[in-house]
């Protein structure tokens, strides 16, 4: 019974109209949205093969049924970021004592059917339900039949089930049936969203951005980027290189990324690459090689914008000592 509940399969069914005074939810992570977290992915509403959230836009994937509260890197994750209960209710399920780690072909065998990995299964009364997946091991501090109020601490954002980044992912489902929280009636008009929602207070919507602006001695790996490890502090006057990186999700097709650089002598790069496709996260780089015996020592800065149909959506900036 809980390894059906808890797993993340394809579901058939569609989003199903639901009245936003039968629930009201708080977000399910405890950090601030656009500073240290983001939504990467919201419920499809697409009835066939593509993806497009409730603005209509591509920040979801095929039949994805829930809300994906991301942190920036993995780093946060060995720091800690707490899980909350949405609403008040009574746990219904629990399962815990998975690993933490991305998901992989290798790796795919030992979470079928658990998909969902550590999670809880709130229910909320009145056919509603709320669920939490991707929970760090051993971190869940709730037991089936407890009963817990508005942000109730569950446990704390990991990586166990099938995830490649660190999020808990929410379903909210009404009679067994999925409900968008941002969508509950599931009558979508493109450029007008929904002002019915479930959310008690309103969370913003960004269609993508930068998540970080960092400097680097070299291209950095993206595995490093995305672990939060890649950003110098300073580097040495004899540094083989000074690169400016940018890292960004929800970037479309067409998108650019304008990586800016400057030193004490001027401006060292001023690049502007276009994005071939879409993707739910990115990173681009550019930057200078070491040419004389050292360099100018100082501050430089950089920053990374991400521009969508000319205009820019996000910029992020950052500086480094050079000494």
């Amino acid at each position: 019974m809980i390894k059906r509940l808890l797993a993340l399969a394809l579901f058939t069914f569609a989003a199903a109209p639901a009245a936003a005074k039968d629930l009201v939810l708080q977000q399910p992570i405890d950090c601030e949205l656009g500073q240290d977290c983001y939504i990467q992915q919201y419920v499809d509403h697409d009835k066939g093969s593509g993806a497009r959230d409730y603005r209509c836009q591509p920040l979801s994937y095929d039949q994805h049924k829930g809300t994906d509260f991301a942190l920036h890197n993995t780093e946060q994750v060995l720091r800690g970021v707490n899980v909350i209960a949405s609403a008040p209710g009574t746990v219904r399920n629990v399962r815990d004592g998975m690993a933490d780690r991305l998901f992989s072909d290798a790796n795919a065998e030992n979470v079928s059917g658990r998909e969902c990995g550590n999670g809880v299964v709130i229910s909320h009364g009145d056919g509603w339900e709320t669920q939490y997946c991707h929970l760090k091991k051993g971190s869940i501090t709730v037991k089936t039949g407890q009963s817990v109020g508005t942000k109730t601490i569950l446990g704390q954002v990991g990586l166990s089930g099938r995830t490649q980044f660190p999020h808990v992912h929410l379903s909210v489902r009404k009679d067994g049936k999925v409900v968008d929280p941002f969508d509950p009636n599931g009558s979508i008009t493109c450029g007008q969203p929904d002002q019915n929602t479930l959310w008690q207070t309103p969370l913003a919507y960004q269609a993508g951005a930068v998540l970080q602006a960092g400097f680097h001695d070299s291209v950095p790996k993206f595995s490093d980027v995305k672990n939060g490890r890649a950003a110098k502090n300073s580097l040495p006057a004899n540094a083989p290189a000074i690169v400016i990186y940018g890292y960004a999700f929800g970037t479309q097709k067409g998108d650019t990324m304008h990586l800016t650089l400057t030193g004490p002598d001027g401006v060292m790069v001023d690049q502007k690459v276009t994005i071939d496709k879409q993707q739910a996260q990115m990173f681009r780089a550019a930057g200078k090689r070491l040419k004389a015996s050292s360099w100018s020592t100082g501050t430089y800065s950089g920053s990374a914008a991400l521009l969508r149909d000319g205009r820019i959506i996000s910029v992020e900036r950052a500086s480094i000592q050079v000494q």
